[in-house]
Order: structure tokens, then C-alpha cells, then sequence
């Protein structure tokens, strides 16, 4: 597939875009154009059937432009165009250059991972089933994809209870000389040691089959035979256990809309409000509810329901990165304007015809209206946290008496071992929580190890120097986890690069260690104030300081575990991976190694006289 570009330069002189000049020498044709401000980012990314007659649009003079579109041509310093030769491949393109610049007046979604699935063997002789993420190359059925880990691990566990039928790994199953826990709690039918034959077995195998394909009601109906003949058969024990499968299948089925005609769908669901949003994405498969995932965009303001799910529906199914089998059916809960467009294109994808519908009866629109409900209360509970944080965020500018509102809060956190693998870490909140984006992690080089005030001093400096180089955004408060030093040491860091205008504060816990009892150090360790444990500022002090320790703790943790499964022999001139691998072979491993002399050293292959002096000297200096 191939484009043509058509591309406008940014003007040296910043002056305002010439957009009648441009309009003059634009295609008509179908394709892609990408919005600049004068600092050459891409700021907006749309697609047109006609790209004259789109990009014309946004210049029109008139008092119904919408404040998103009005701030979006305010900001336009140039624009580039690439032609496509069908809409359908603007779209697609659309798509990956929003994955790629993020822009920031479009709608966009993360969400590249591989979804989880149901995987059933095949090849053994008691065949087992397991969760399963990643390329689906095995022998066996796959189930899925389920919206996330939880909808497949509950799945998995209500088999297990329904069907008895093993989750082991097949080095686990072939070893076993006794039953496990799985069977105590009827959870497996003990396969291992022969309590179950390979007929019965297989049996409940095809049932659980049948089970993940929706077909509920046949289930029950072929457990019914065998309940009514060890009935009479006096098998009190056996009709017992059908009586209770059945039981629990029909518990299934009023806990679910079930469709008597089976069907692959996705429901999803969008609701608006008070300029936040929720898509809720429900799985179909089989007729059966596989449970659901919600996401929430960064929304441009104006932005509506139907804008969203326009938005959502490429970057859902068309991402290279997510693997994710398009269903039959995609039904929606608003048209977005193009909705023909997007079936046309997930058909393509799909390589078979994809039914995208928001007019809905029976089964479906109950399904619709179970995934409303749960955007609506995925909505609500995110912007109640968000009300809370933007509640937490006044209350400590207030406890700290700040002229000004905070708009970013950065916090710092010191980790090492006895000084070894020394990590500092960084993280920042802004009243919308986390911005996970602006984390950062330094391995702290060149001072004495454990050195907390020195590590401390050292990461402020690279950060900061790093901000002001790049005009980057500076915080409004920074947060040190410790107390007098630290902050002293903070201080000094500040000083030299003259930020002192920026609040400063230290976080130092009380004698116990308890959550509550913190101290907050000020001004230079020269005064400090101690909050009420309601105090909402100093929950969320607290959050974001444990925050910044996880952060420090999981950094640290991964650089100790690199240095020590580096081997000492890296660190010797001349011995490369061949002769590491020879010296480990004849000796065993880096033990061996170390107690060898010499001579014993000199008789490895490819290990002369001056490297077996150099390794004896490296172990023994």
C-alpha cells in the first residue's frame, strides 16, 4: 500500500497559517491530514473522503463552530497531507498515525496487550484446559479472546467446579501418585492416578465444549439420561453429582443473558458526561456473556458519544499490536456519523462480512443496555475519583498555605541495599491522578554508597537540568521522601539551579513507621507541621509517597537482580562468551572456578598462561 505526501513546512517566522493559500493547491482526493502547531507537533489527525472540502471546513467563518474546533484552528501552524486511494485505507492510516503521535484533539486509547483465552488440549489422553495468553500455535481449541484475566480465570473456575476437568501442566499431571488438593475440593476428577475412566472423562470434556460454545441448555439436557439411570440403577452418589452439575448450569443461566440462537457479538457502550467518558466493551461469544472491559480516553471537549465510538472502533480492532478476533456482529450503543465505512473496513480486516448495527430487539438490546449500565457506573465511580483527587489537591495547597493552585506534584524516593544498586525514582500526579507518562527511574553513579543525601542531591540535579534544557513542564511542589537531610540536600540541589520558587517538602515517617504519624519538613528542615490523620492533604501525601516507593523498590529490585547474574568472568579483558562457557563447563559454575589454581585454569580450552593469571588474580585479589 502505498501514499503520496503532500507536505506544508512550518513557517520560520511563526506567522499565522495562510490556510486560503493552502486550500488553493489541495486534492480533492481521499486521505489522511496531520494538524502542526509551531513547534511541529501533530495536534490533530482526521481523515476525508475529500480533502479539500474537510480541512475547507475548519476555516469556515460561523458562530456554530464548537469550542473544540475553534482552540484546534488557533493552534494550526501547518498541515500535512497524505493521499490514500480509498477511504477505507484512510482510515486505517488515520489509525496509526494516532497510535504514533498521540495528538492532542483527538480521541485516542491504550490498549495494545494480547488478550487472554480458554485453551483445551488435545493431544493427551485426559486432555486438559488452562488460561492461555500469547500466539495461539498449540494443538488444541482456544476459547476467547475474554475481555481481560479476571472474565477468563472466573470462566476457568467455574468449569473446573461444573466439569471437574483438570487445569494441571502436563509435567505436574504425569507425576502425580496421588490425588491433589483440586480433587479434594471437587475441583478435578483426579485423572492422574485413574480415578476417572478415559470415556467419563472425555464425556465431561465435550460437555464443558459445549459449555464454552453457549450451548447450556443441550448440556443440561444430556445430563438428565445419565442422572435418571443411576437413579434407578440405585447410584445414589452418581445421580447426586448430575443433579448438582445441572443445578449450578441453570445458576448460570439466570445470572446471564443466554441467546437460544447462539451468535459473536461485542457490545459496546459509551456514556458522556460532565466532560468525562467511559466505553464499555461486553464479549458475545457463543451466545454466552464472557463479561466486559471498560476504557476511558482522553476526551477533547465538545466531544460526543457517537464521536467516541467512531474514535474507538479502529484503534479497538485495527491496532497491529492487540491481537483481537472481530466477531460477527458489533453493535453499538450511538451511530457514529461513518458507520458504514467502519463495517466496510472491519469486513476487510475480518475477510468476511461484519454486521456493525445500533437498532437492536430482544436478546441484543438487553445485552445493550447490560453494557449502558456498566459505562454509566464505570463512569461514575471515575469521576468520583477524580472529584476526590481534584478535593485532596485544594486541601493541601491549603495545609500548605500555597498562593497558587497545584497543577503537578513530583515526589522522590531513594532505594540501594547497604548502598548496593542505588535507584531513585520519581513520579508525578496532576489532579486527574497519576501521570504514569512522566515516571522516571536514575541509577545513581559516583558517590559513597548508601549515601541517601548525596543520591538525593544528584537526582534533582539530572532531572532538572534535564527540564530547564528542554523547557519541559516544572512541578508546582516536590515531595522528598525522608526528613531534614534529604531536604537539605534537596535545597542545595534547587539552589544551583535557581528553582528555589518551587514548594518543597519532606515527608518523614514517625518513630513506629505507622501511616498518620508523618512529619512534614519545610524551609530547609527549619520547620515542620504534622497533619491529622483524616487530614485529606496528607492522604494524599501518602498516596503519592508510597507510590513513589513502589516505583523506587521495583527499579531497584530489577537493577540488583542484572548485577547479580553478571558474571565476574565479564568484567576479565580477553575472555569472551566462548571461553565463559568452556570455564563454567569444565569447572561446573563460577565456584569451581574461583577455588582453581593456575595450572588448572591453563588446561581449559582456549585459556593460555597470561588469562588464567588474570582470572586466578580477579577471584583472589
Amino acid at each position: 500500500m502505498k501514499w503520496n505526501a503532500i507536505t506544508a513546512d512550518i513557517p520560520e517566522n511563526m506567522i499565522e497559517f495562510d490556510h486560503r493559500a493552502f486550500l488553493e493547491t489541495l486534492t480533492t482526493r481521499s486521505g489522511v491530514y496531520s494538524m502542526l502547531d509551531t513547534a511541529g507537533n501533530v495536534i490533530y489527525v482526521g481523515k476525508a473522503k475529500n480533502l479539500k472540502k474537510r480541512v475547507a471546513s475548519y476555516f469556515t467563518a460561523g458562530k456554530q463552530t464548537a469550542p473544540k474546533t475553534q482552540a484546534l484552528v488557533q493552534s494550526i501552524a501547518a498541515i500535512e497531507v497524505t493521499v490514500t486511494h480509498t477511504e477505507n485505507e484512510a482510515l486505517i492510516l488515520e489509525n496509526n498515525l494516532i497510535k504514533q503521535y498521540r495528538p492532542r484533539y483527538n480521541i485516542w486509547f491504550r490498549d495494545d496487550k494480547s488478550y487472554p483465552y480458554i485453551y483445551l488440549s488435545s493431544h493427551q489422553r485426559y486432555p486438559g484446559l488452562g488460561y492461555y495468553r500469547g500466539p495461539r500455535h498449540g494443538k488444541g481449541r482456544y476459547f476467547g479472546p475474554y475481555p481481560g484475566a479476571g472474565a477468563a480465570r472466573q470462566t476457568l473456575q467455574l468449569l473446573q467446579k461444573l466439569f471437574q476437568i483438570r487445569s494441571c501442566k502436563d509435567s505436574f499431571f504425569a507425576n502425580r501418585t496421588r490425588p491433589c488438593l483440586q480433587y479434594q475440593i471437587k475441583r478435578c476428577s483426579a485423572p492422574c492416578v485413574n480415578l476417572i475412566s478415559v470415556n467419563e472423562y472425555q464425556q465431561d470434556v465435550n460437555h464443558a465444549v459445549m459449555f464454552l460454545e453457549g450451548k447450556n441448555a443441550e448440556v443440561i439436557e444430556a445430563l438428565l439420561d445419565p442422572m435418571q439411570k443411576a437413579a434407578v440403577a440405585l447410584d445414589y452418589e452418581r445421580a447426586a453429582h448430575y443433579r448438582d452439575q445441572i443445578a449450578n448450569l441453570r445458576k448460570v443461566q439466570e445470572h446471564q443473558y443466554i441467546s437460544s440462537n447462539g451468535g459473536d457479538a461485542d457490545v459496546i457502550a459509551c456514556a458522556v458526561h460532565e466532560g468525562g467518558c467511559c466505553v464499555h466493551v461486553m464479549s458475545i461469544r457463543g451466545g454466552l456473556n464472557l463479561g466486559g472491559k471498560h476504557f476511558i480516553p482522553k476526551l477533547p471537549p465538545g466531544s460526543s458519544a457517537a464521536d467516541v465510538l467512531e474514535a474507538f472502533i479502529p484503534q479497538y480492532y485495527l491496532n497491529k499490536g492487540a491481537e483481537r478476533v472481530i466477531p460477527r456482529e458489533v453493535l453499538l450503543s450511538h451511530a457514529p456519523a461513518r458507520i458504514k465505512l467502519l463495517q466496510t473496513v472491519l469486513s476487510e480486516k475480518a475477510g468476511r462480512t461484519i454486521a456493525v448495527k445500533n437498532k437492536l430487539r430482544s436478546e441484543r438490546a438487553q445485552w445493550l443496555n447490560m453494557a449502558r449500565e456498566n459505562a454509566a457506573l464505570a463512569l461514575q465511580h471515575h469521576l468520583a475519583g477524580m472529584e476526590k483527587t481534584h478535593y485532596r489537591f485544594d486541601a493541601l495547597q491549603t495545609a500548605l498555605k500555597l498562593d497558587e493552585p497545584l497543577a503537578r506534584i513530583e515526589c522522590f524516593d531513594i532505594s540501594h541495599t547497604q548502598g548496593e544498586a542505588m535507584v531513585a525514582a520519581c513520579v508525578v500526579f496532576g489532579p486527574e491522578g497519576a501521570i504514569t507518562s512522566a515516571y522516571r527511574r536514575y541509577n545513581i553513579e559516583g558517590i559513597t554508597p548508601g549515601d541517601d543525601y548525596a543520591a538525593m542531591q544528584q537526582v534533582l540535579e539530572r532531572r532538572y537540568m534535564r527540564v530547564k534544557k528542554e523547557e519541559g513542564s516544572l512541578p508546582d511542589l516536590i515531595l522528598i521522601d525522608g526528613g531534614r537531610g534529604q531536604v537539605s540536600a534537596a535545597v542545595k540541589s534547587l539552589e544551583e539551579l535557581q528553582l528555589m520558587d518551587i514548594a518543597l517538602v519532606g515527608v518523614a515517617k514517625g518513630p513506629s513507621r505507622k501511616p498518620g504519624l508523618e512529619t512534614l519538613v519545610l524551609e530547609s528542615g527549619h520547620k515542620m507541621i504534622k497533619l491529622a490523620p483524616d487530614s485529606a492533604a496528607l492522604h494524599l501525601i501518602q498516596v503519592i509517597r508510597d507510590e513513589a516507593h513502589r516505583f523506587a523498590i521495583t527499579g531497584h529490585r530489577l537493577r540488583r537482580k542484572k548485577i547479580r547474574q553478571e558474571s565476574v568472568l565479564e568484567h576479565i579483558e580477553g575472555i569472551g562468551s566462548k571461553r565463559r562457557h568452556n570455564l563454567i563447563r569444565y569447572f561446573g559454575g563460577i565456584q569451581g572456578i574461583a577455588q582453581a589454581g593456575v595450572e588448572d585454569l591453563a588446561t581449559v580450552p582456549g585459556i593460555n598462561k597470561n588469562l588464567a593469571r588474570k582470572i586466578y588474580v580477579m577471584f583472589h585479589q
